[in-house]
């Protein structure tokens, strides 16, 4: 296995204490136009995270941004693509579906203060904004201990730190030409709080697989057979295959809309997609209180990669 994590954008697990994220759709009225914005983009998005860590040293900015499979056949239709990277087919259940929403290019970012969260999309908008429109916009905050909004204690199961690279990056022996580059997979979700809140903790305990103080995860007779950390796993050939997900909390409380924003990163989608597969077509029982309103995927480019769209190589 051979990754180069200095060639990698930040798709480690770091939630943040304020978070953006963005799904942006291509005008697509000329393409010439919207290539040579693109490769300005490439060029100038790492100077632009670059001075903004500089000006905001202390305050843990990290930025992942990418490619849907549509704009990547619509802005480098000669070039060879990710080899996973296709349009994200929807996923339906016998009580749920996960749905496949529109998006050319995907943002997340994430910072300890929203103030930079909120200068970075700015100066990244003012390159962009001419050739998009903006398909969804939403921003969530660390909810407490790092819990998710039902109250849980969020990625225990996330492999830490560097490792989490392993996880993250294709490999160079799989996909060279896009080896330190990343599958994300973006779901926003709203829930049903009233409904939640109604149950007992022992009831939500069962739905979620672990106690909700402590956060140890209970014992297999005590979960629901359809309990969240039961079905959303990958197990295919007997072997747990993992992502790095977060589940960031995202609310407008006067308006009673409350949800979570996933993103989950992996070097392979066929491991989220997976997972997801498990969660609906099992009936995932938090999805009784969960509904989810978007679902995308995106290839994140390696430096490399971002490099050779600002010099129009591809």
């Amino acid at each position: 296995m051979a990754i180069n994590i200095k060639d990698a954008q930040d798709v480690y697990k770091d939630a943040g204490e304020s978070v953006i994220f963005a799904t942006l759709n291509l005008k697509k009225d000329d393409l010439d136009k919207d290539r040579d914005v693109i490769a300005e983009f490439a060029d100038m998005s790492n100077s632009i995270i670059n001075s903004m860590r500089i000006r905001n040293k202390d305050d843990e900015l990290a930025v992942a941004w990418g490619f849907s499979s549509d704009a990547w056949d619509y802005l480098f239709p000669n070039a060879d693509k990710p080899k996973e990277l296709a349009p994200f087919k929807e996923v339906k259940g016998p009580k749920y579906t996960a749905p496949s929403t529109p998006g050319d290019l995907f943002f997340h970012v994430r910072a300890k203060v929203e103030a930079v969260c909120y200068e970075i999309m700015d100066q990244f908008m003012d390159i962009l904004r001419p050739i998009t429109t903006v398909e969804d916009e939403t921003h969530g905050f660390r909810y407490l201990e790092g819990r998710s909004i039902v109250g849980f204690i969020d990625g225990t199961e996330n492999p830490a730190g560097v490792e989490s690279m392993d996880y993250t990056l294709i490999d160079s022996d799989d996909d060279p030409e896009f080896a330190n580059g990343s599958y994300a997979f973006a779901q926003k979700y709203m829930h049903n709080m009233d409904a939640w809140k109604s149950l007992p903790t022992n009831e939500q305990e069962k739905t979620i697989g672990r106690r909700k103080f402590s956060d140890r995860e209970l014992d297999d007779d005590e979960k629901s057979p359809n309990a969240h950390n039961i079905v959303s796993k990958d197990e295919e050939g007997g072997v747990e295959h993992k992502i790095v997900r977060m589940n960031v909390p995202f609310s407008n409380p006067s308006k009673d809309k409350t949800g979570t924003y996933f993103i989950g990163y992996s070097k392979s989608f066929h491991i989220t997609n997976t997972m997801l597969k498990n969660m609906f077509t099992k009936s995932d029982l938090l999805l009784d209180f969960s509904t989810p309103v978007t679902g995308g995927m995106f290839y994140i480019p390696s430096k490399t990669v971002l490099d050779q769209i600002a010099e129009g190589e591809l």
